[in-house]
């Protein structure tokens, strides 16, 4: 099952290894989304355990269908970073 993960901040570039497998998007409003597929339930409770470990606030978990994506009103595809499949993250993030 593939999942898209919203957290409110942006991740710094030092984190990309850490999330391994996923994509990650720093969007302008300050959310960082976090996307890919996860084996199960216990992958998702862990990737779940490493984003509280960051103290990074939740603000969605929403699973998608192979290939969909979920684009709620905060969401800005165009305004996104990437860099290689995965976000580089602005001078001054959060962390």
């Amino acid at each position: 099952m593939v999942y898209q993960i919203r957290i409110t901040g942006h991740l710094g570039r030092e984190w990309t290894d850490w999330f391994e497998g996923l994509t990650i998007m720093l969007e302008d409003n300050g959310d960082t989304l976090l996307t890919g597929p996860l084996v199960d339930q216990a992958a998702l409770h862990g990737l779940l355990k490493k984003v509280r470990d960051l103290g990074m606030p939740l603000r969605s978990v929403i699973p998608l269908e192979e290939g969909e994506h979920v684009e709620l009103p905060s969401h800005d595809p165009a305004s996104a970073e990437r860099l290689g499949g995965r976000s580089a993250a602005r001078a001054g993030s959060n962390q």
